[in-house]
């Protein structure tokens, strides 16, 4: 690979600073220079973009996303054979990166040979950390059991690579995070309450208890050490979470004032996937959204929207996660507007999807800001998201994609 040298474009470094105008210089997969022009000499053999009137950044991350799927009529699931997600998942992936997002916590659903097949380049898609299959109860949020007695769930589980995640009662969810670790789990995902996808709860069920949550997060500490993030949405399930030791809570619908204290108190991140309810009401008729699910939707809106802002106020670490899955692939980065929308700054949502949410999945030394030595993940946009975050929603304003300093978009 040859060098490239990024010029005459506005830098945005991922780190909260101000924006500069000066060059930045990808060599093999790495960045080896970020700064002003005058610091660098030129060879003569790299390739020069000139980003002139563009904003240059990092790859952007989303931390909950579920690459394998997309949310579709239930007549389609039904007549699509099994096999048929895998190739699906590529266009999914093509999606993700044409919007600029490069490195993915993948929230369910993608298996340990999906990685792989990343890492080796057999495919073109984001950088994935797996968390195989999600943790939840009997009847809870992620059972696929209809009130009819049929199981559809929304992502296949139960085949090899992809163990079943239903478990209840400490011994069997111990059992249940070896065996995600055992497929390939870089961190767990567990189900602490219910959700507004499933049919049989509320997301202000609480589900596992401290003493299963604790189990869990002990488990997959002291094996592997990885970290547990925990779909949660109703404030007792929060709370129980953050109690046992989770890393991270995603969604947060019904937040209150204790949880954001205990937040703070352990250093845990919020993943408000803000875009999640929003979306589902949105493709409601489209891909035949269950009615619900619709209802539900309707219902956590305005409680998401104000739990987000009173925990962004307080200082609480939020990390970029959008809910990519349960609707259209590569519309990531509208997640940054409505960030904005409840109050973040359009600085802190850049950051909260950069510098914070590679330190959430444990990758701040690889990736989330420009800086000598990290991956070559890089983003060249049209105009300046500090002025209107909302340019960065639309794809077409994505003009180069850089992922480990091999252009994966470029317009």
């Amino acid at each position: 690979m040859t060098k490239t040298i990024i010029e005459n474009g506005s830098i945005i470094d991922g780190t909260g600073s101000e924006p500069i105008q000066g060059i930045v210089v990808t060599d093999g997969d790495k960045i080896a220079y970020v700064g002003d022009a005058s610091g660098y000499t030129k060879s003569g053999d790299e390739t020069v973009i000139d980003a002139a009137g563009k904003t240059v950044l990092p790859g952007f991350i989303d931390t909950h996303i579920h690459m394998m799927f997309e949310y579709a009529p239930l007549e389609k699931r039904l007549t699509t054979p099994f096999s048929y997600m895998y190739y699906q998942a590529m266009k999914y992936m093509k999606a993700t990166l044409d919007a600029g997002v490069t490195s993915v916590r993948d929230a369910l659903g993608t298996d340990l040979g999906v990685k792989r097949a990343i890492d080796d380049g057999l495919i073109n898609g984001p950088r994935v950390q797996l968390s195989i299959n999600a943790l939840t109860i009997t009847g809870g949020h992620g059972d696929g059991m209809q009130i009819n007695g049929d199981v559809l769930d929304i992502s296949p589980s139960g085949y090899r690579g992809m163990p079943n995640g239903i478990a209840d009662g400490v011994d069997e969810v111990r059992k249940k995070t070896r065996e995600m670790l055992r497929a390939g789990a870089e961190v767990i995902k567990v189900h602490a309450t219910g959700g507004v996808m499933s049919p049989t709860d509320h997301p202000e069920f609480t589900q596992y208890s401290f003493e299963e949550l604790s189990a869990i997060v002990e488990e997959a500490r002291f094996r592997k050490g990885v970290k547990v993030m925990a779909h949660a949405q109703g404030a007792e399930g929060i709370k129980n979470a953050v109690r046992a030791g989770v890393h991270s809570i995603e969604h947060g619908i019904y937040i209150d004032e204790e949880a954001i204290e205990l937040m703070k108190e352990h250093g845990t991140y919020l993943v408000p996937t803000l875009l999640a309810p929003v979306s589902v009401l949105e493709t409601a008729d489209e891909v035949g959204m269950p009615q619900s699910a619709v209802e539900k939707a309707k219902e956590v809106i305005e409680a998401h929207k104000e739990s987000f802002a009173r925990a962004y106020k307080a200082g609480v670490k939020i990390a970029m996660g959008t809910d990519a899955g349960v609707f259209k692939h590569g519309t990531n980065l509208r997640e940054l507007g409505l960030m904005v929308d409840d109050g973040m700054t359009p600085m802190d949502a850049i950051v909260a999807s950069t510098k914070v949410a590679a330190e959430c999945m444990g990758w701040e030394d690889k990736v989330g800001t420009l800086e000598e030595g990290k991956l070559a993940d890089v983003v060249i946009v049209d105009g300046n998201p500090l002025e209107d975050v909302y340019v960065l929603a639309d794809q077409g304003n994505i003009r180069v994609v850089i992922k480990g300093g091999q252009f994966v978009k470029q317009l």
